[in-house]
């Protein structure tokens, strides 16, 4: 199975309450920045567990989810892309993760939330590809367990599968063992602070 328009949503640890109107501007703050990478926020903050607030570019999306109950970082690849399922796999992991820090670092949320990427979910954003199955199941699980295997450097994880067979293909993943930030960010190949890339 081909992997493509792959989510990748972080879970937030809040120090604080931080309203969902704070994010707008901070998201509005870079698309002044951008040069145009990102073109719109869309503002769902009146829907309970709703996707919150969303940026908008044309390759993907970038937002604070609050679906499922848990806020959270979430990044959405649009377009398709190439290359093998570990490649397209490490790009989008790579662009959320660069993005989600580059949150972290905004002066309007310091010492108020952070991200653990001890645990995320991957989603695939497409039924027809990836109807939610045992066959799409044991097609994700097969391409995760050795990329899980690297960005965590052996260690231990779980991987949780959507229960809902209504809702899209997604497995939680567990760090059943502390992961060294420094190792992660290098496995992951990540940069050290950045917005998006776009390739």
């Amino acid at each position: 199975m081909e992997l493509q328009k792959i989510e990748i949503k972080f879970f937030a640890v809040e120090r604080e309450p931080v309203p969902l109107a704070v994010f707008i501007d901070v998201f509005h703050g870079w698309i002044q920045a951008s040069d145009g990478v990102y073109h719109d926020v869309v503002d769902y903050s009146h829907m309970h567990q709703g996707p919150g607030v969303v940026l908008v570019a044309p390759d993907f999306n970038v937002s604070v989810d609050e679906t499922g109950g848990r806020r959270g970082f979430l990044f959405s690849q649009k377009t398709l892309l190439e290359g093998s399922n570990q490649e397209r796999l490490t790009r989008v992991f790579q662009n959320a993760l660069e993005n989600c820090r580059h949150l972290q670092t905004e002066p309007a949320l310091q010492g108020k939330i952070e991200f653990r990427f001890d645990e995320f979910e991957i989603t695939l954003n497409d039924r027809l590809l990836a109807p939610n199955g045992a066959e799409s199941y044991g097609a994700l699980t097969a391409e995760i367990k050795p990329f899980v295997n690297r960005i965590f450097g052996g260690a231990p994880a779980s991987l949780q599968q959507e229960s809902d067979a209504r809702r899209r293909v997604r497995l939680r993943i567990q760090a059943m063992a502390p992961v060294d930030p420094a190792a992660f960010l290098s496995h992951v190949g990540a940069q050290a602070d950045g917005p998006a890339r776009i390739n």
